[in-house]
């Protein structure tokens, strides 16, 4: 186990954090714990979590939380509900205790206003760079100004940081062609392996197909909705059921109702991993999905690895390197990719289940990814590296 003087103070700043439902949250929850078994003095700055969230305490890491301004489900996005975290988040950090090391979250104004903190102290920065959010914003506004203003703050802030982690090489690449020449690592991605893990149980009938994360302008989640329209045509008592939260969220209610099988379509909030985790365990298959054509195509959908970490199959539709994991055939089945359309997407929803994978797949698929794509393995990346940095 790497080791450092136990008076290294790392501070974690991220507007979510664990029990929050996000993959950010559970990456930088085990971020949080490697660096306390490194020897390190950890606390979080983050937010108060939704209601619905119960608060258990991570031995060893101090968890300061402040409210922010949250949408109607509950979520923390948009620039109102981001300053809401950042302006205070200033004064939070100027008066408090010095730090030796600081890891963000972005967004970007998150960023900066911990860069501009860590200038005034000398102290380096680490970001863990899982997207480039002045692409993704395309997707959400056309305005030159506002679109202007972020990539510019995003640029500023990550070209100062010491370190970046990046969520895969295509990311890395397209910072690159930003000028953004901050010394990076790609990260991978990865699955809490202690909560989802395979365990046997029968399959859930009628077929159940099980959308579990965000669904924002960008993923272009509506597609399963079209998708099953077709799939009811075949199997009637078919159901498709979402859990999470996302801009798109009243679309896609709006559109099964237009449809015509709201009935058949189920929306929940974000639950507890451990509740997700049997979900998945019973589904037919897993969605996920990443619109193309929106300048985002390098984006992952890290979700596939909660499923395939439970055993369960993907049906992923669109474009990005999750294409190639799931046509990748050096390890176990995973799923399927298909283009972004209604017609191909129901053809693989109803091809699952006429042909649900077996257990001893299940089991297979299981076993990879709890072996190669761990959150665990990925903290000890992070952790090793950003010590190093201290130590140089």
């Amino acid at each position: 186990m790497t080791t450092t003087r136990a008076t290294t103070r790392v501070v974690i700043v991220s507007r979510v954090y664990a029990p929050e439902v996000s993959a950010a949250s559970w990456l930088l929850q085990a971020i949080a714990a490697r660096f306390r078994d490194s020897g390190c003095s950890v606390t979080v700055v983050t937010t108060t979590p939704p209601e619905t969230a119960s608060i258990a305490d991570q031995p060893g890491v101090r968890v300061r939380r402040s409210p922010a301004l949250r949408d109607r489900q509950r979520y923390l996005r948009g620039y109102l509900g981001y300053l809401s975290f950042d302006l205070p988040l200033f004064f939070r950090l100027l008066f408090s205790a010095r730090a030796d090391l600081y890891l963000v979250e972005p967004p970007p104004t998150t960023t900066a206003v911990v860069m501009a903190i860590a200038r005034l102290r000398r102290t380096p920065v680490i970001v863990d760079a899982a997207d480039l959010w002045s692409d993704a914003a395309v997707m959400a506004t056309r305005s030159v100004v506002v679109l202007g203003a972020l990539r510019h703050l995003e640029r500023w802030g990550l070209r100062r940081a010491a370190h970046l982690f990046a969520a895969h090489a295509p990311l890395i690449a397209r910072a690159r062609e930003l000028g953004i020449h901050t010394p990076a690592t790609p990260i991978g991605f990865g699955a809490d392996t202690e909560v989802f893990r395979y365990t046997r149980r029968p399959l859930a009938a009628p077929p159940l197909f099980v959308y579990a994360g965000t669904h924002s302008e960008w993923h272009g989640a509506v597609i399963f909705v079209e998708a099953f329209a077709h799939v009811l045509g075949r199997i009637p008592d078919a159901r498709l059921v979402f859990i999470g939260n996302g801009a798109d969220r009243e679309l896609m209610r709006e559109r099964a109702a237009a449809l015509g099988i709201a009935a058949s379509v189920e929306f929940h909030r974000p639950i507890d991993p451990v509740a997700l985790a049997p979900v998945l365990a019973t589904a037919t298959a897993s969605l996920a999905s990443l619109r193309p054509g929106q300048g985002y195509d390098y984006a992952f959908a890290t979700k596939v690895y909660s499923s395939m970490a439970v055993g369960c199959p993907v049906i992923f539709t669109g474009t990005g390197p999750t294409v190639a994991l799931l046509d990748d055939t050096s390890h176990p089945p995973a799923g399927v990719a298909v283009r972004y359309s209604a017609r191909a997407t129901a053809a693989a929803m109803i091809a699952a289940s006429a042909a649900p994978m077996p257990a001893e797949q299940r089991a297979a698929l299981a076993s990879w990814a709890a072996s190669t794509h761990s959150l665990a393995s990925i903290a000890r990346l992070v952790v090793d590296e950003s010590l190093a940095i201290i130590r140089n």
